[in-house]
C-alpha cells in the first residue's frame, strides 16, 4: 500500500477504533476453544519465526479482537460487584476466631460471598486471557519491528555496477512490451472487437467529458465559485482557496472518466488494468503537490512560505511539480517491479536514477526557502504577541527541517549507490511527503485564519496574529502526527494499538481513568460552571440589589455561591464520569502530608478567605488599614485581598493577615471622629475662643448633634494657647473634606474677631557683640563656634545662644 493510501486509511482506522470503543457492547459469549487454538497457532508462528509479515498481521488482528472482547468481559460485572461489596461492608467485618454472630447475619454474609465469587470468576478468567492476548500482540509487534529494521539495514546489489544495467533495461522494456502485447491479444479476438464496438459510444462520451473537465476545469471552477462568492465572504481568501481546490478536483474527475472509458472498452490486460487503476492516483499526486506549490509560493503573497522568505517563486513552483513527478515515478517503479516480479538487482537499478533526481530536486526546493525573511530597512519592527511567538517558533524549527532535508537529499543517493536501497527509499520519499504535509498545514492555517478575520471584522495581519491562528496551528500539528508516523513507516496496527491504549486510559490508585471519562468530567463540569456563573450574575444584578443587604454582604453571598457551585459541579462531574474517589484516597493520603507542608500557607489563606466571607469583618468597599497599608477593599478572592490605595495602586494582602493581624476598618460604622488642633496667642480670652470654636463645629452640616462637639483646652504651649476640636461626623470617608472646611471657617472667624494665631519666633542674643565692632586685624584669640538658630523649645547653652521671649512676652 502506498503512502498516499496509508494516510487516507488512517482516518478510517481512527474513527472505527473510537466508535467501537465508545459504544457500550454486551459481552458476547467467547469461544474458549477457538481462542486457545488461535493462541497456540500464534505461539507456534512466533517460535518458528518463518511466517510472513502479512500472516503475522492477520494473526495480530484476530488476537487484538479477542483482547478487546476480553477487556469488555473483564469490566462487565463491575457494577454488580460493587453493589455486593457495599452490602458486605454494611454487615461489618467477619467475626474473629471463637466469636459468634447472628445466624441471619452469617447466612446473609455467606450468600453474599458466594455470589461475589461467582461474579468475580469470569472477570478473573477474562483478565488472565486479556493479559495473554496482550503479550502475544506485543511479541508479534516486536518481531515485525525487528524485521523492518533488518530490512532497512540490509545491503543489496550496488546499482552503479554496469553489469546490472542490461538485465534491468530488458526487464523494464519487458513490462512495456507485455503491456502492448496484452492489448494486441485483446484486439485479436472477434468477440472483444464486437464488445468494443458496442461500448464505443459510452467510452467516447466519457472521453469527451473527461477531456472537457481537464482542459476547461480551471475556468469552470472559477465560474462556479463566482456564483457562490455573491453570498459573502469576500476578503477572507476562502473563495480563492475553493477555486484552487476546484482546479484540482475537476481535472481529476476528467482523468478518472478517461480511465473508465478505457476500462469500459476492455482494451487492457493484467498490466494495463493495473496502470489504469493507478493513473487517477498519479494524477492526484501531480495535481495535489502542484496545487501546494502554487499556494505556498504564490506570487501574490508578500511573505512567502508561512512568513519565510523565498527565492524565485516561479522556479520553486516548477521544482515542486518536479518533486510530484518523482513521487509518481517512484510509485510507477513499484508497480512495474511488483507486476514483473523483478529481482532485487533490477529493482535497485530502476529505482536508483529516481532517487538521484529526487535528491537533486529536494535540495533545490529546500535551498529556495531561507531561514529568515529579507530585512526591510523601512519596515516597522515586528510587534510581540501570538504571531511573534508563532513565527519565532517556526524560525527555530525551520533550520532543523532544512538541515535534515539537505542531509537526506545528499545521503539517500549515496546510500542507494552503496547498496542500501531500502534505507534510501525509506527516507527520501517520506521526507518529500512530510514537507508536503507541512505545506498543507500552513495553507490550511492561513485559510482558517482568513475566515476568522472575515467573521471577526479583522484584517489579514491581525487574524494571523490572533490566538485563533495559534490554536489552529496547534490543532493542525496534533492532527499531522499520525500521518507523519504512517509516512515514516509506522504500521497501521501500531497506531491502532496506541489509540486503543490511549482510550483504555491510565490506572491511578486502582481506578482506571479513560479519555471518555475525562471528557465526560470536562463537559459536566463546564455545564456546572456555566450555571454557577449564570446564578451569580442573576444574584448580583437582579435579586440581591432589591434586598436590604449591604454591598459587602451581597458580594459575600455571590462569592460563596460561586464556591459552592464549583464544588457541586466538580462532585457531580466526578460521579457522572464514574471515577471512584475512594480508590484515589490512598494516593491522595500519601501525597497529602507533603502537600500539606508545602501548601500550608495557601490553605491558611483559603480558610481565611472563607472566614472573611462568612464573618465579614472586612467587606468589599471598606476603607481599612492593615500592616501600614491604607485603602479601599476592591476584591476578596480565594487566596488574597486586593486593596486599592489612595495613590491608585493595588496592594495584594494575604487573607491570613486580615484574620490574624490587627486591622482598622474605618467604614465598619459610617460615623467617625475628626480632631483639629488650633493655637491662639497668649493673652486671648480663652472662653471666647471656646465659644467660637463650638459654634463653628455645630454649624457644619456633617457634624452630628449627639454626641455634641467638644472643645478641649489642651494647655499652655511654648508659643500658643492650644485647643482641640473633637467632632463626630456622619460619614468618616468625608473626614478630609470636613477638616478642610472647618479650618477655612476657623481662619475666617478668627480674622473677623481679631484673634491672632501665633507662629514661632526666635531672638538671637550675642554674648560679646563688641568683638564684631573691632577692625580687622591679626588676632591670636581662639575662634568662637558658629552661631546657630535654636529649634523651638531649646534653652540656653554654653555657646552663648539663649531662647528669646515668647510672642506674649514680646
Amino acid at each position: 500500500m502506498t503512502i498516499f493510501y496509508r494516510c487516507v486509511a488512517v482516518l478510517g482506522i481512527v474513527l472505527w477504533a473510537s466508535l467501537s470503543f465508545a459504544q457500550s457492547r454486551s459481552a458476547d459469549a467467547i469461544d474458549s476453544n477457538a481462542w486457545e487454538a488461535l493462541a497456540d497457532r500464534a505461539e507456534a508462528a512466533i517460535d518458528a519465526g518463518r511466517a510472513s509479515d502479512d500472516s503475522l498481521e492477520q494473526l495480530r488482528t484476530q488476537i487484538a479482537a479477542y483482547r478487546e472482547r476480553f477487556g469488555d468481559a473483564r469490566d462487565e460485572n463491575a457494577a454488580r460487584i460493587r453493589t455486593l461489596q457495599s452490602q458486605l461492608d454494611a454487615l461489618g467485618p467477619a467475626p474473629e476466631d471463637g466469636a459468634t454472630e447472628s445466624e441471619t447475619i452469617a447466612a446473609t454474609r455467606s450468600d453474599l460471598n458466594q455470589r461475589l465469587e461467582e461474579l468475580r470468576a469470569p472477570s478473573v478468567v477474562a483478565e488472565a486471557a486479556y493479559n495473554e492476548a496482550n503479550g502475544l500482540v506485543s511479541e508479534i509487534d516486536t518481531m515485525l519491528r525487528a524485521r523492518q529494521t533488518k530490512a532497512l539495514l540490509t545491503r543489496g546489489p550496488i546499482p552503479v555496477n554496469p553489469s546490472l544495467w542490461p538485465q534491468a533495461t530488458r526487464d523494464l522494456m519487458g513490462f512495456f512490451t507485455g503491456l502492448v502485447d496484452e492489448t494486441n491479444q485483446v484486439l485479436a479476438k472477434d468477440y472483444n472487437r464486437t464488445r468494443i464496438a458496442e461500448s464505443g459510444p459510452i467510452a467516447l462520451l466519457l472521453t469527451i467529458v473527461g477531456l472537457f473537465f481537464i482542459l476547461r476545469g480551471r475556468h469552470l471552477a472559477g465560474r462556479v465559485v463566482e456564483y457562490f462568492r455573491s453570498f459573502g465572504g469576500s476578503g477572507s481568501g476562502f473563495w480563492t482557496f475553493v477555486i484552487s481546490l476546484g482546479r484540482i478536483f475537476i481535472p481529476l474527475v476528467g482523468v478518472y472518466m478517461i480511465t473508465r472509458a478505457v476500462q469500459v472498452l476492455g482494451l487492457t490486460g493484467t498490466r494495463g488494468t493495473a496502470v489504469m487503476d493507478a493513473i487517477p492516483h498519479w494524477a492526484a499526486i501531480l495535481l495535489g503537490i502542484g496545487w501546494l506549490g502554487e499556494r505556498i509560493f504564490d506570487a501574490r503573497e508578500s511573505d512567502g512560505f508561512a512568513g519565510f522568505a523565498v527565492g524565485n517563486r516561479a522556479e520553486l513552483r516548477l521544482t515542486v511539480w518536479f518533486l510530484a513527478l518523482m513521487l509518481v515515478l517512484n510509485d510507477a517503479a513499484s508497480l512495474i517491479i511488483g507486476a514483473e516480479r523483478l529481482d532485487i538487482s533490477s529493482a535497485s537499478v530502476i529505482r536508483f536514477p529516481i532517487i538521484i533526481l529526487t535528491g537533486l530536486v529536494l535540495y533545490r526546493v529546500v535551498r529556495g526557502v531561507r531561514d529568515e525573511p529579507e530585512a526591510d530597512p523601512d519596515a516597522a519592527p515586528e510587534e510581540d504577541g501570538v504571531a511573534g511567538t508563532i513565527k519565532g517558533s517556526l524560525f527555530r524549527v525551520m533550520p532543523i527541517i532544512r538541515t535534515v532535508s539537505r542531509l537526506i537529499a545528499v545521503g539517500a543517493p549515496l546510500a542507494a549507490a552503496a547498496g542500501y536501497m531500502n534505507a534510501a527509499n525509506a527516507t527520501i520519499f517520506p521526507m518529500v511527503w512530510t514537507l508536503a504535509l507541512f505545506g498543507l498545514a500552513a495553507v490550511l492555517q492561513r485559510v482558517l485564519s482568513g475566515l476568522y478575520g472575515w467573521a471577526a471584522g479583522k484584517t489579514s495581519e491581525d487574524a494571523i496574529d490572533s490566538l485563533f491562528s495559534a490554536l489552529t496551528g496547534f490543532i493542525l500539528a496534533i492532527v499531522m502526527l499520525p500521518f507523519i508516523a504512517l509516512i515514516w513507516g509506522v504500521r497501521e496496527s501500531d497506531l491502532n494499538e496506541l489509540w486503543a491504549r490511549f482510550l483504555d486510559g491510565v490506572t491511578v490508585g486502582g481506578t482506571r481513568i479513560s479519555p471518555v471519562d475525562f471528557l465526560t468530567f470536562l463537559v459536566i463540569f463546564a455545564l456546572g460552571y456555566g450555571l454557577t456563573r449564570l446564578l451569580q450574575s442573576a444574584l448580583k444584578t437582579s435579586l440581591l440589589p432589591k434586598t436590604k443587604i449591604d454591598t459587602g454582604g451581597q458580594n459575600a453571598i455571590v462569592s460563596g455561591t460561586g464556591y459552592i457551585g464549583l464544588f457541586l459541579a466538580g462532585l457531580v462531574a466526578v460521579t457522572a464520569a464514574g471515577i471512584n474517589l475512594s480508590s484515589l484516597a490512598i494516593v491522595a493520603g500519601a501525597l497529602s502530608v507533603g502537600i500539606g507542608f508545602g501548601l500550608q500557607t495557601i490553605v491558611s489563606n483559603f480558610v481565611s478567605g472563607i472566614i472573611l466571607l462568612i464573618e465579614r469583618p472586612v467587606s468589599e468597599g471598606d476603607w481599612i488599614e492593615v500592616a501600614g497599608t491604607m485603602g479601599i477593599v476592591k476584591d476578596i478572592s480565594v487566596r488574597a485581598t486586593r486593596i486599592e490605595t489612595f495613590d491608585r495602586t493595588d496592594v495584594i494582602v494575604p487573607n491570613s493577615d486580615l484574620i490574624s493581624g490587627a486591622v482598622t476598618n474605618y467604614t465598619r460604622t459610617p460615623t467617625g471622629r475628626v480632631i483639629l488642633t488650633v493655637g491662639v496667642a497668649y493673652g486671648t480670652d480663652t472662653r471666647k475662643v471656646e465659644t467660637i470654636l463650638r459654634e463653628i463645629a455645630e454649624d457644619h452640616p456633617m457634624v452630628v448633634a449627639r454626641p455634641a462637639p467638644f472643645i478641649v483646652f489642651q494647655g499652655f504651649g511654648a508659643d500658643a494657647l492650644e485647643f482641640d476640636i473633637r467632632v463626630i461626623i456622619r460619614d468618616v470617608s468625608w473626614g478630609l473634606a470636613v477638616r478642610t472646611e472647618l479650618n477655612h471657617a476657623i481662619a475666617e472667624r478668627f480674622a473677623k474677631e481679631g484673634i491672632e494665631i501665633p507662629f514661632a519666633q526666635r531672638d538671637v542674643w550675642l554674648r560679646n557683640p563688641e568683638t564684631l565692632a573691632r577692625p580687622t586685624a591679626p588676632s591670636t584669640a581662639p575662634l568662637q563656634p558658629p552661631v546657630r538658630e535654636l529649634d523651638p523649645g531649646e534653652g540656653a547653652d554654653n555657646d552663648g545662644i539663649d531662647d528669646g521671649p515668647s510672642p506674649s512676652q514680646a
